[in-house]
């Protein structure tokens, strides 16, 4: 279709058409395939692979070189005019959409983007007309998402937005490991979608469209998708990044908002970046907080000893962390104090997003979430606690009832937020699923 459209009425009216095709819904069952590189809108289009088109909106002249196995990606382009000046991670991801803003940023922090032939090591490095970008962006390829007929249990539905109680064990989206069984899947099936290909990181910057719609680390992600759309695509399926605005962990359970469209999901990630949205969760900790109440605010990173956990970063010298944490901050409530002292029922309110920030928080007040193995809260942790404090008749029950934990105790029990389309101030409550409620239950008992 576009070819001739292209023939007929000129490049730049078939960027108009194609980018149209995206925004209004982007499930054509007749994937295009644009195979000759021609200038469109000041940039330009053309061949990446044997089956990748790349768009850029605002790219004088560009290359894709070549994309691996391993979904290693290579890059080279040049500032044209009129840009100015430009973050570098900004501006970077504006010419790559299929790749998020935080992947790029992760790439750069380890010094594989360059700069008029220098290595860069930070995102906000300005760049402007006449830079020469080149880099090799690692982890870049999507990941097949297959419509799977998974039930879900849907709290709310419109037009516009779904809000889901996700059971705990599901992971929200595809990624390597995790092709299968996760809440994309579900919902690429219960919107009638067909496959389509996952392009991680966070967040997605194309919404859960359907075809006849002419209007998506353990708490929600705050990092913020770079601009720009996917204007064409070739291959048997379109990639796209489904509506989440925030994710929940393969452990917790709880509420969680999807966007159906492009509108919403802009207009509900403006509310998470404000802090405006209203969201608590109720956990099971080993031990009891000293304080009935109180506030953590303490930076979080990656943890130096292990990359695949976060940790606390303290403060020292008069900064607010290392340079590679971020702020963050939490409140706490005890809500029931269980096994007299043992335990603790926990409210928790967020301030901010980051990966895993409770179960970080809950291990720096030394009181880690019960299950939470990652971060402290092991079988001997949580034995420690409950048995100096209960009768010898219940350790038996106590030791096979934690033994027996497959996952943290949390779960995201409240969700509110402004419907973009509306105005009207949504409030969602979840009660806690099965396995919580028992564990709750038992220790309540050998209070």
């Amino acid at each position: 279709m576009l070819q001739a459209f292209v023939k007929l009425h000129g490049a730049p009216a078939a960027a108009g058409v194609a980018t149209a095709l995206v925004r209004v819904g982007w499930c054509v069952k007749q994937p295009v395939t644009l195979r000759k590189s021609f200038a469109c809108g000041g940039g330009t289009w053309g061949r990446v692979s044997s089956r990748w088109v790349s768009a850029a909106s605002s790219v004088a002249s560009q290359e894709v070189e070549s994309v691996d196995g391993e979904g290693n990606l290579d890059f080279k382009g040049t500032v044209p005019k009129g840009v100015g000046k430009a973050r570098l991670d900004a501006w970077l991801a504006g010419q790559l959409p299929l790749v998020s803003r935080a992947r790029v940023q992760s790439n750069i922090r380890q010094g594989l983007i360059f700069v008029n032939g220098k290595a860069i090591t930070k995102g906000s490095h300005v760049v402007r007309q006449g830079d020469v970008v080149e880099c090799e962006l690692t982890g870049w390829a999507p990941i097949d998402a297959n419509p799977e007929d998974i039930p879900l249990d849907i709290v709310y539905e419109d037009k516009h937005v779904i809000v889901i109680n996700k059971p705990a064990h599901m992971v929200v989206h595809p990624a390597p490991g995790h092709s299968g069984g996760t809440l994309v899947n579900a919902l690429l099936h219960h919107c009638g979608l067909p496959a389509m290909k996952y392009s991680s990181g966070s967040p997605p910057r194309i919404a859960l469209e359907t075809p006849d719609d002419s209007e998506e680390s353990d708490e929600e992600t705050d990092e913020e998708a770079a601009g720009g759309i996917l204007t064409t695509w070739s291959g048997p399926a379109p990639v796209i990044r489904p509506g989440i605005v925030h994710r929940l962990d393969k452990g917790t359970s709880g509420l969680l908002v999807v966007a159906k469209d492009e509108y919403t999901h802009t207009h509900l990630c403006d509310q998470f970046k404000a802090r405006s949205v209203r969201r608590s969760y109720v956990s099971l900790t080993c031990g009891v907080p000293s304080l009935t109440s109180g506030r953590v605010e303490i930076p979080i990173g990656r943890d130096p000893r292990d990359r695949k956990k976060m940790a606390a970063i303290p403060v020292s010298g008069g900064s607010s962390g290392s340079s590679k944490s971020r702020t963050a901050a939490s409140r706490f409530r005890v809500l029931e104090v269980l096994a007299n002292g043992g335990s603790a029922l926990v409210e928790w309110r967020l301030e901010t997003g980051r990966t895993h920030q409770i179960r970080v928080h809950a291990q720096y007040l030394n009181h880690p979430l019960l299950g939470d193995d990652t971060y402290g809260g092991t079988q001997g942790a949580a034995m420690s606690q409950l048995l100096p404090k209960t009768l010898t008749s219940n350790h038996g029950s106590l030791k096979k009832l934690i033994s027996g934990l497959q996952r943290p105790c949390l779960h995201a029990i409240t969700l509110g937020f402004q419907h973009p389309r509306t105005l009207e101030e949504l409030n969602f409550k979840s009660a806690p699923p099965q396995d919580f409620e028992d564990t709750w239950r038992t220790l309540r008992q050998v209070s």
